[in-house]
């Protein structure tokens, strides 16, 4: 392990107790890439040796033990009572508020702001407060912990072109983002994608994250060394009050191990800054070994589109977790989660650990405190299993099973009295106004500052980007409510628009499905009625593949069926298709115009014969919107006919 891990911060001779020779056998285990160690970041049952978690530093970053160095000022932005920070965790909450909360009406308010658009606040607690933005952004008034004021700037740089504008160090668009997040409210962004906003968004939650670790544990480590010139023992005084039940106070959800590398690697920037002083950082070389990539892995000649370069870039493991500790001027990373004051984990990283009831190994406990939610990236946990999402709010801030070594004079009370969720504040940043995404937001933040969801309506949808000359036929579907309209779709599809198709004129027909049930029960549907089909799906054998591709380009096979799993992540051409059936709308808008335009791969005159037919349903509104436009889309969910024609491509 030494070997491999060069720096002396791995390194764990010296230490001879019996605590720390397990440690050490966990320690020269080989890296588990995987992160198939169960239960690993624990750190405590032998099983989870195949996990590292880093035991050396334990007392040095440990919070119960430290206190604040003069020098650091740590204290100064704290005694300020206007700190934002301070006036959300010192907000106390009466009973019969949160009683209230369960029947009080939702009360929401529409504001239009210059930047994000238009914005809608809501609350489900007495009073909804709403803002505008100020017109210049006065840093002092942000109350930065220090040092962020002087490195943010130089962070941030390579987003600030030109002239220092009114809105400081940030982008109009951070600007607007950071005011909502620092006011504590919940935030719903909807438009964030790797090409434009992506990164721009990254710094600027990671500056929120390092803010409110840096102030939550200069108020512990502050009160530390009060109580030490009171000569306080535990227990000794109530006024101290300063923490969770559990360390860890912000949960960052990646889909990637790229984007935990970037976050991590801005978290060192904002504590670096152009100061003299590095940063300390232990296991750095490790990090980088398991969350890097080798830019020679990557198979040249891929031509694809660049919204798939900027998302699939770099290490795109999906199975991790790790725990980051923040002590002053020094990072700790692979802390053992207990010790952690940040976890970056992917869905599926979380899942492992958690557990499903009826499982021996699963803990939840760290989740219990957690202070700051944010979940990037939302739309890919769609096309990876939007399930572990819902697992893990489910068990977001109960109260833990186990005391975990807390010493409970210091804990808050809303901690005790199981309130954390009132007091979480989420952060949900996706590529797409969908209604699983927004469930979410709806049915789990709840927190006493209100919420903020930016709401703006596609104008103009992904079908005027289609460039083929092609007749597309919108077909709506009805159904009775949200659980029937699966069958519904089915039945539709097998009663109306399949016969149409059963001819061998209409032979290369692509069939497009987004859900991936859907499409195992038309294979199935297909297999028993014995039709000429081939089919590719996420699973499918390169081999498989490539057999496919090939018949239905040949004619050989008349049906091709294809799951939209498959094109998010291959992103192939299909070449030979003459008819396109949409079995449901695409997740992604943009999908709609890049399957359409295929076509053009093999035109061999019979561009007047070619068919797009597409099946929608009054529960479709969004997708629906976001293809054809919103007005178009409330036209044809209200009208009186039921199919709708569009042609496009028309010189």
């Amino acid at each position: 392990m030494n070997s491999e891990d060069g720096d002396s911060d791995v390194s764990v001779e010296k230490e001879t107790t019996g605590e720390s020779t397990k440690a050490q056998e966990s320690m020269d285990l080989p890296g588990d890439p995987e992160g198939k160690g169960g239960n690993g970041p624990l750190g405590t049952s032998q099983e989870s040796l195949e996990e590292f978690t880093d035991a050396k530093h334990e007392s040095l970053f440990s919070l119960e033990t430290n206190f604040l160095e003069e020098e650091s000022g740590g204290t100064c932005s704290l005694k300020v009572s206007q700190d934002p920070f301070l006036q959300h965790v010192n907000k106390e909450l009466k009973e019969e508020e949160i009683q209230a909360v369960a029947t009080n009406p939702k009360t929401t308010h529409q504001l239009k702001w210059p930047v994000l658009g238009q914005l809608v606040f809501s609350s489900k607690f007495q009073k909804l407060e709403t803002f505008k933005p100020s017109k210049d952004i006065d840093l002092k008034s942000l109350h930065l912990q220090k040092p962020l004021e002087s490195t943010w700037t130089k962070t941030n740089s390579q987003f600030l072109s030109g002239p220092p504008k009114s809105s400081g160090p940030f982008t109009p668009l951070q600007k607007e983002l950071f005011l909502i997040m620092n006011s504590y409210r919940d935030l719903f962004y909807p438009e964030r994608t790797a090409l434009k906003n992506g990164e721009e968004i990254r710094h600027v939650y990671c500056l929120h994250v390092i803010n409110h670790v840096l102030k939550a544990n200069a108020q512990v480590l502050g009160n530390n060394s009060r109580r030490r010139s009171q000569k306080l023992g535990v227990g000794d005084d109530d006024d101290f009050r300063d923490q969770g039940l559990t360390r860890p106070k912000v949960l960052i959800v990646v889909p990637f191990r790229e984007a935990a590398l970037r976050v991590v690697q801005l978290f060192i920037s904002l504590l670096e800054g152009d100061s003299k002083k590095k940063v300390i950082v232990s296991n750095k070389k490790r990090f980088k070994g398991e969350y890097g990539s080798d830019p020679e892995e990557r198979p040249p000649n891929l031509k694809r589109p660049e919204d798939y370069e900027a998302v699939f870039v770099g290490n795109i493991d999906d199975h991790f977790r790790i725990g980051v500790a923040i002590l002053q001027r020094s990072i700790r990373l692979y802390a053992p989660f207990y010790s952690s004051d940040i976890l970056i984990a992917s869905p599926l990283g979380l899942r492992t650990i958690i557990g499903a009831e009826g499982e021996k190994k699963r803990d939840f406990d760290f989740l219990s405190s957690i202070e700051l939610l944010i979940i990037d990236q939302a739309d890919i946990y769609l096309m990876q299993n939007w399930e572990h999402v819902l697992h893990l709010m489910n068990h977001m801030n109960l109260l833990p099973l186990d005391s975990h070594g807390v010493d409970f004079s210091r804990v808050r009370m809303w901690s005790l009295n199981n309130w954390s969720k009132y007091y979480r504040q989420t952060l949900l940043f996706g590529a797409l106004q969908d209604a699983q995404v927004n469930s979410v937001f709806n049915k789990y933040c709840v927190n006493l500052q209100g919420q903020v969801a930016v709401r703006n309506v596609p104008m103009t949808g992904s079908i005027s980007h289609v460039l083929v000359q092609l007749p597309h036929v919108f077909q709506r579907l009805e159904a009775e409510n949200l659980a029937s309209v699966i069958d519904a779709r089915f039945n539709f599809f097998v009663n109306k628009i399949l016969p149409q198709y059963r001819d061998a004129v209409m032979s290369h027909t692509l069939i497009y499905v987004p859900s991936y049930f859907d499409f195992v029960r038309l294979r199935n549907y297909f297999k028993k009625e014995e039709l000429n089909f081939t089919h590719i799906c996420e699973y499918t054998q390169k081999s498989g593949i490539s057999r496919a591709r090939h018949f239905f380009l040949q004619g050989e096979k008349q049906f091709l069926l294809l799951t939209e799993r498959f094109h998010f992540y291959k992103r192939y051409t299909i070449k030979g298709i003459r008819n396109l059936i949409f079995y449901e709308l695409p997740t992604y808008p943009h999908f709609y115009s890049e399957v359409c335009n295929m076509l053009r791969a093999t035109s061999r005159g019979e561009e007047a014969t070619w068919t797009c037919t597409v099946l929608y349903s009054k529960y479709d509104a969004q997708r629906l919107a976001a293809v054809v436009g919103v007005e178009r889309a409330a036209q044809m969910l209200q009208s009186k006919k039921n199919v709708h024609l569009f042609i496009t491509g028309e010189r």
